[in-house]
């Protein structure tokens, strides 16, 4: 295997790469065992992961189903797409500066503020008498829930060795399929019991284990007092596109307006990068976004995996209510089997360990998603019930099989010094990936009639059409996994 550059760098614990050689070590590490998360020295991290996740997870189910109570109390009708869109802006924004919030305060610290922030925004929402103020107090959520993601994804390295890093997002992935059944149903009863503002409060009591969780497993870290200027041009441009893309999913009605504001996202996001990676002090890891390494295609592969999935959240729930007939209880049912199989998927996955079948993995998975991407487009087409219920399976499963191999590969492919800057950008990029493609394929739905043609015809041509676009949209990241299996077993690995 040839010498892999920049390995000198930095390594860690249980890395893949010989410090002293620079060479790829080709082993077959044993893997992590799942009991190994919850031995006394690890069970208070590992519930402070796990618990990062249940936030940001209940928080979404629990929104999405008492929201359009708030919107029939408040008379907000006019507002209910912005509920989403200012807290998405909020999350990628905040995600987007948590490396250099960790540097200069310390992940502990941050995650301290971070949770503040997220309660003082959950307070706000719940207790707001206008859906003005329900705005405001959503955009402070998202603040404080993006800075919290992207902290609790930079201390997974940090926090666990190699092999335990599958067994965390296999953890995390139960998480999100909990949330997926139990945060609807809980929502529904709470809202109908009690009041929608209830179910905007139970957040709360995690926050305060969170915290408490915080305070005994986050080492203090030492300030990093030269961390630059605050990175405020960089920020903006990115709050301004990620604006900008939601509003030309949501707000613009002319095909050409949407493209133009699209493509005016897409310079500001350019513009970002290019400043931020020409700075002394960067938020992005050196060689991000890449085409001849692995850790600058697994970059581009996080951000497009969302963006092709996002079309099952977008329609799918929409397309089972009004094609089939059923009602939101059955709809929402299939919508969460994507949440179970996923994961399965994780689960799965996390008992296997080493870089290059990692990587295996997330070309399977990648497969899979298109195909189930496919099967969705067809099961649209012939009208028939199952298919959408295999295109869920598929999709989820492949998800799970990839999603957690990608994000060890990101971070473990990254020197030491660019390794928070990597984790803590996973989630952001996820984000912003769902946001673009629900934005995108959006537009090209109503381009193909969605919302001009609500006939079950039209309706029907319009969702194969944005179906079928985004199994094209899911080819990219399948290239990319495979390029990254054939970079890593010529060992052209970092930077």
């Amino acid at each position: 295997m040839p010498p892999v550059s920049a390995v000198s760098e930095g390594c860690y614990r249980d890395s893949p790469f010989d410090c002293r050689s620079g060479v790829l070590i080709m082993t077959s590490a044993s893997s992590g065992r799942w009991s190994e998360l919850v031995e006394p020295e690890r069970l208070a991290a590992s519930l402070t992961l796990m618990l990062a996740a249940a936030i940001f997870a209940f928080n979404a189910f629990l929104v999405s189903t008492a929201m359009p109570t708030a919107v029939g109390e408040l008379h907000g009708e006019a507002y209910i797409s912005w509920t989403l869109t200012v807290y998405i802006v909020a999350s990628i924004t905040a995600g987007a500066s948590a490396p250099l919030m960790k540097a200069r305060f310390g992940a502990r610290r941050c995650l301290f503020w971070a949770s503040g922030v997220f309660a003082a925004g959950t307070l706000a929402a719940a207790l707001s008498p206008s859906m003005e103020l329900v705005l405001v107090g959503r955009t402070v959520q998202g603040a404080g829930e993006g800075l919290t993601a992207a902290i609790a994804f930079a201390l997974i390295p940090q926090l666990f060795p190699s092999r335990l890093v599958a067994k965390i997002f296999g953890a995390e992935a139960i998480v999100w399929a909990v949330a997926a059944f139990g945060g609807p149903v809980l929502a529904g009863v709470i809202t109908e019991l009690v009041s929608w503002r209830a179910a905007f409060l139970i957040n709360l009591p995690i926050v305060v284990v969170f915290v408490a969780l915080v305070h005994v497993a986050v080492p203090h870290e030492e300030r990093k007092l030269d961390t630059g200027l605050f990175p405020g041009i960089r920020l903006g441009l990115v709050a301004l596109a990620m604006m900008a893309i939601s509003v030309a999913g949501v707000a613009l009605d002319a095909p050409w307006q949407a493209m133009l504001v699209v493509a005016g996202a897409v310079l500001c996001l350019i513009a970002a990068v290019r400043i931020d990676l020409s700075s002394r002090i960067s938020i992005l890891p050196r060689g991000a976004f890449g085409l001849t390494s692995v850790p600058g295609l697994s970059f581009w592969t996080i951000f497009f995996l969302p963006l092709a999935q996002s079309v099952t959240g977008v329609f799918l729930v929409y397309a089972v209510q009004h094609l089939w007939g059923y009602g939101p209880a059955v709809a929402g049912g299939i919508g969460a089997i994507l949440a179970l199989a996923w994961s399965g998927g994780a689960v799965t996955v996390a008992n296997y360990d080493g870089t290059g079948r990692r990587l295996r993995f997330v070309a399977a998975g990648a497969s899979v998603v298109v195909a189930g991407l496919v099967v969705g487009t067809v099961a649209i087409l012939l009208h028939l019930l199952a298919l959408v219920v295999l295109c869920q399976l598929m999709i989820g499963l492949g998800m799970g099989v990839a999603w957690g191999s990608l994000c060890q590969v990101t971070m473990e492919t990254h020197p030491e010094g660019e390794r928070d800057k990597a984790s803590a950008l996973l989630p952001t990029l996820q984000s912003a990936g769902y946001a673009a493609g629900s934005a995108v394929l959006g537009l090209v739905a109503n381009l193909a009639g969605f919302a001009s043609d609500p006939t079950p015809e039209g309706l029907r041509r319009s969702l194969v059409i944005a179906f079928a676009a985004a199994a094209l949209l899911a080819l990219p990241p399948l290239a990319f996994a495979l390029r990254m299996g054939r970079l890593y077993r010529a060992g052209a690995v970092r930077s």
